[in-house]
């Protein structure tokens, strides 16, 4: 059972590296991407966004990853699942891969040539240091159903991504992201019976995660509530440029004010207001969102109940799929990442405002799922 893991002096539990500290079935660890462009800046095309993630669930036995590029009406998924294994420090999944070139700091993400049109062979350099979240925690008649961890970062692009016969040069002028780093526990694998969950019908899922890059800085928003607007998490920090040695700031309390799309949920700008000690308004950021992608679409987040993150799917498998446009139907519940536009006392930023409003929300007079 051991692992090349093992000779290092990386272990927190009297056990070989490939455990894990729970038995619990939804433990996960994964990474994330995005790519987007600093539009407005360099005159970069907005009309690309592209999410990449890589997964393992040592207690299912499986890792898995997609990628997933919307470019103006192309929409297309290449995602993959194997058995884990042995050795977690393989971060591949069939033709995607991760590779750490330096803790913290620089990240290769490549998507080998495949049958379904999309390759991509870039580094991801981080601009901000690693900024630690607050701890993600929540219960559901007594189960804990999230207990996670996560670092966020911003950054820049270099390299070339190629999706059917268009190629892109993401130069780190013109091309930004996002990326984080989780694990714990959140639901994975085959859906597990209901039981007395089944009888939580007002539930909703209320969801703000906001980082962007300006000039100096970078600026991570968090805010997960229940219906009534209780707090399940919430995070607002300034992270500064690798390097520069100095510590994150705590910006306060975060409040949320979002515009939608008439009749719909479809969000097209928020205000973000940050509130610390007595109440003491530390910043207003003003959101103008740009490029909405759809994040639920053939990726695993639990919308096909054919392949979500951790499911068993063989050794290996390797899928293609091309996304037809989002109706109003998904912008209604689903998940959206925003391409967006920040600006704060009169400077501009670029980043990703993932949003979802689903279910009842008091504050904005949702009364349902409608």
């Amino acid at each position: 059972m051991l692992s090349p893991l093992d000779d290092y002096p990386v272990h927190q539990i009297s056990e070989p590296m490939r455990h894990v500290g729970t038995s619990d079935r939804n433990f996960y660890d994964r990474y994330y991407f995005n790519i987007h462009g600093a539009a407005g800046v360099h005159g970069t095309d907005d009309e690309l966004f592209a999410v990449v993630g890589v997964g393992q669930y040592p207690n299912l036995s499986v890792a898995d990853a997609f990628v997933s590029v919307l470019w103006g009406d192309d929409h297309r998924v290449v995602r993959s699942s194997r058995t884990l294994g042995a050795d977690r420090m393989d971060a591949s999944v069939g033709p995607i891969r991760v590779e750490v070139q330096e803790g913290l700091r620089r990240v290769r993400v490549v998507v080998e040539p495949n049958e379904h049109g999309i390759e991509l062979d870039a580094v991801y350099d981080g601009f901000s240091e690693a900024l630690l979240e607050s701890r993600h925690f929540d219960r559901q008649f007594s189960r804990v159903t999230f207990d996670s961890t996560r670092f966020a970062q911003v950054g820049s692009w270099s390299g070339t991504l190629r999706v059917g016969d268009r190629e892109q040069h993401l130069t780190p002028d013109r091309w930004w992201g996002t990326r984080d780093r989780s694990w714990g526990i959140r639901p994975v694998g085959e859906p597990e019976p209901p039981g007395i969950r089944a009888t939580d019908t007002g539930a909703g899922f209320f969801w703000i995660y906001a980082p962007v890059r300006f000039a100096d800085h970078a600026l991570v928003t968090i805010v997960q509530e229940r219906p009534d607007g209780e707090r399940i998490l919430q995070d607002a920090h300034r992270a500064f440029p690798v390097g520069a040695g100095r510590a994150p700031e705590w910006l306060g309390r975060p409040e949320h004010e979002l515009r939608f799309e008439p009749g719909t949920r479809r969000v097209v700008g928020a205000t973000l207001s940050y509130f610390g000690p007595h109440g003491k308004r530390a910043a207003e950021v003003e959101v103008e969102t740009l490029l909405a992608f759809p994040l639920l679409l053939g990726t695993g987040y639990g919308l096909e109940p054919e392949w979500r993150h951790g499911m068993y799917q063989g050794d290996l498998v390797v899928e293609g799929q091309t996304i037809p446009p989002v109706d109003a139907g998904y912008m209604n519940w689903g998940l959206t990442e925003y391409a967006a536009r920040f600006t704060c006392d009169g400077e501009v930023g670029y980043g990703m405002f993932e949003c979802a409003v689903m279910g009842p929300h008091q504050q904005y007079g949702f009364t349902g799922w409608e």
